[in-house]
């Protein structure tokens, strides 16, 4: 099963404080450790919401809205995407994580949808086009 792993943004985070030698070093070493155990396929560290910028949808409207963004604790600092063989061992993999923050924080697993989740609602044509933008990503 995949899972994203969100590392929640934190008041240091978005305020641009940079992990110290130590806690890369630390880090360097934990992912090292995911990729030789076969579960990290990717992931990165997240710029503070000041940088970004959210489009909402409203029917057929588009708007665009600049960071920064209220909520720190409902933003993103970083992510990973993991396979692992179910969320007992993707937690499991977190809690062997250091903390990724000066203080206290928070690490989020979330599963990914699957095409075999959509099976009831997949036509033919649906599942033609996903499958082909599947082998292109795989190209």
């Amino acid at each position: 099963m995949r899972v994203v792993v969100f590392v929640k943004a934190t008041v240091d985070s978005e305020a641009e404080i940079m992990p110290g030698t130590q806690l890369l070093e630390e880090m360097g070493r934990y992912n090292e450790q995911l990729v030789d155990a076969g579960i990290m396929l990717g992931g990165d560290g997240l710029k503070p919401s000041k940088y970004g910028k959210r489009v909402a949808f409203s029917g057929t409207g588009r708007s665009v809205i600049d960071g920064p963004f209220a909520e720190t604790k409902e933003l993103v600092a970083g992510y990973w995407i993991w396979e692992v063989r179910d969320m007992d061992e993707a937690v499991e993999w977190v809690k062997r994580c250091p903390n990724p923050m000066l203080g206290d924080s928070e690490i989020e697993i979330r599963p990914v949808f699957e095409m075999a989740d959509f099976a009831e609602q997949m036509s033919p044509e649906a599942e033609a086009i996903h499958e082909r933008t599947r082998e292109k990503l795989e190209g």
